[in-house]
């Protein structure tokens, strides 16, 4: 037993030391590898960068020896840590050190961070423009959607008149009705709002309506039975047990609302970071586009962990069940 556990203290820590390996050569090639060319001069900001990276996951390693679930966590994710640092070395070959991927197209890393630095101010302004205009159109989609959702899976009637809706722009992406909203809507602004909230609406109105016609029938005659009203079945009945499928179409929906938001403002809003990025490939200038892009990316990765971790928190109640 004692050799087992002792194997296993050993995989442990491999995996938790694995990124700072490739942290720590990653730094190392950035440094003392040769670039391609003399005249692509590297600045220091990226290795700083690398340098943060390392030292923040240095930070967490120490202190995983005095937390045994943080330990596990990063065991469990050093593996995947130190591929994102091999991803940077590839990346970093590929360009500076061999120009296997040229400029202008390939920015190299240390260009597209300097690029964020330089241009920080109006991408900190375009990424409030984007969060600004998905959370309207999310949330007006969501509320609209959760409502038409409850009313269509209680009531026959008026799945009646909803579910042909459903089936009409189910099949049609969202985006493809950007060009005729764009013309028709009085601000570009609500024009965008309105895809999004339509794309959201779906999503949550299917899920919803899916969500509380599953519910076991049973349970509303129970319920009936000790002189429940309409009223209290659909809040004390219907919309807890069907709580698992409306958050998963507002987790669903978000994927939908990012596209959306995306297209609307490469095609048409004149902000946010969508617009950005069609702005800069339109000069050829890379590597601010790729910054863009990579805010991008980390922006709609983070709200997507917010809402899971919301959804999980508000269904808590189901592990205790």
């Amino acid at each position: 037993m004692e050799e087992i556990k002792e194997d296993k203290g050993k995989k442990l820590i491999i995996r938790k030391i694995l990124p700072i390996i490739f942290g720590i050569f990653s730094i190392l090639e950035y440094l003392y590898f040769p670039n391609y060319d003399k005249e692509m001069i590297a600045t220091p900001v990226y290795l700083y960068f690398l340098i943060s990276l390392l030292a923040i996951y240095g930070i967490f390693f120490i202190i995983s020896f005095k937390n045994e679930k943080l330990s596990e966590n990063l065991a469990y994710k050093g593996p995947l840590f130190a591929f994102v640092f091999a991803l940077l070395i590839i990346y970093d070959f590929l360009t500076l050190k061999f120009a296997i991927l040229p400029l202008p197209y390939f920015a190299w890393l240390d260009m597209i961070i300097n690029s964020m630095l330089v241009d920080k101010k109006f991408l900190i302004e375009s990424t409030l423009a984007s969060l600004k205009l998905l959370f309207t159109g999310y949330f007006i989609g969501s509320i609209v959607g959760i409502i038409t959702g409850i009313f269509a899976g209680y009531s026959k009637k008026v799945d009646y008149w909803v579910d042909p809706f459903l089936k009409l722009l189910g099949p049609i992406p969202t985006t493809t009705w950007i060009p005729v909203v764009m013309v028709l809507a009085t601000s570009l602004f609500g024009g965008a709002v309105f895809i999004i909230a339509l794309g959201v609406w779906f999503q949550t109105t299917l899920a919803t309506m899916t969500g509380i016609k599953n519910v076991d029938k049973s349970y509303y005659e129970a319920a009936k039975t000790l002189g429940a009203s309409e009223n209290e079945l659909v809040r004390k009945i219907a919309l807890p047990s069907a709580s698992p499928n409306i958050f998963q179409g507002l987790i669903s929906a978000m994927s939908s609302a990012c596209t959306s938001l995306i297209v609307a403002e490469m095609l048409g809003v004149e902000s946010g970071l969508g617009w950005y990025i069609t702005w800069k490939s339109s000069w050829a200038d890379y590597s601010s586009m790729y910054g863009a892009i990579i805010i991008l990316a980390f922006t709609f990765i983070i709200v997507n962990v917010i809402l899971k971790k919301i959804s999980n928190k508000a269904l808590s109640w189901q592990k205790e069940v």
